[in-house]
């Protein structure tokens, strides 16, 4: 009796130390990963809630934040690739070294909103028209700095019979004080032939603090005087004045009737940005 007692406790102890079953392993791996997906924060279509303002989470984006979202040159690497290209565009020996690039909007003397990449050399305003879509500079706009004289900035303004309306700031450079535009250059909403350039902020200025400084207004005003002045001193003109006046007064644009601006601005035509399951 003892000899059979002893053997069926061994085989107890046996079974006991004995690896445990395959099966009883992945029930256990189961019962491990529930519990921690119970624990983690539930997803719609593949989100995360913290991405949307859960209390554990990163706060939620405002309505302007996710307007936003749309502008092609916020997708990662985007800027970057612009930029490494329109430097690559600049030549030295005639530019001269990059002093700045700027990410702006030009407004038109029909009011119309353009994406502009602006950039800033020893010589010359360069102002780029830049596909963030395709990744290709259409059209670069070179402005002697030496020929700079005024640079205004100040709150937009319309004339008193307008239907116009802008709201925030404006700068605007002019290049040749002496030679009006023609009545035809004011009427033509594709002249291009005017003496001045008018900028306002980007609309991705308040996204970040990276774009919050490539699209800050006054340090690109205080910049290009600079860098006009200098242009005058190296290289100056014959016969004109030299020296850059920096005024703050309104800045006018002389449009009247705008329904092609007010539906060109409203929808962002001036901008590369999604448009549903379109591209601009």
């Amino acid at each position: 009796m003892s000899s059979v007692g002893t053997s069926m406790e061994e085989t107890t102890a046996a079974a006991a130390s004995a690896p445990v079953p395959a099966a009883a392993a992945a029930a256990t791996e189961m019962e491990k990963q529930s519990s921690t997906k119970a624990e983690e924060p539930a997803t719609d279509c593949g989100v995360s809630r913290c991405q949307f303002g859960d209390p554990s989470g990163e706060p939620p984006l405002s309505v302007n934040q996710f307007k936003c979202k749309k502008f092609f040159v916020l997708r990662p690497g985007t800027l970057h690739q612009a930029i490494k290209e329109v430097k690559v565009l600049v030549d030295p020996q005639v530019d001269g070294n990059i002093l700045g690039i700027w990410l702006l909007a030009e407004v038109d003397h029909w009011n119309n909103e353009k994406e502009r990449l602006v950039v800033i050399t020893d010589t010359f305003l360069l102002v780029c028209k830049y596909d963030f879509m395709m990744f290709q500079c259409e059209q670069i706009q070179k402005i002697p700095l030496n020929m700079v004289d005024r640079i205004c900035y100040g709150s937009f303004t319309f004339p008193p019979n307008s239907v116009l309306f802008r709201e925030g700031e404006g700068l605007r450079i002019f290049w040749d004080r002496l030679r009006e535009p023609s009545f035809i250059s004011w009427w033509n909403p594709f002249a291009t032939d005017l003496p001045y350039m008018t900028f306002t902020e980007h609309p991705v200025r308040k996204i970040s603090d990276a774009f919050a400084s490539i699209c800050h207004m006054e340090n690109f005003r205080e910049q290009l005087k600079e860098a006009a002045q200098n242009a005058h001193k190296v290289k100056p003109v014959p016969g004109k004045a030299n020296g850059v006046l920096l005024l703050n007064q309104s800045i006018c644009i002389k449009a009247y009737f705008g329904f092609m601006s007010f539906l060109g601005n409203s929808n962002k035509l001036g901008y590369c940005v999604a448009r549903g399951n379109l591209g601009f």
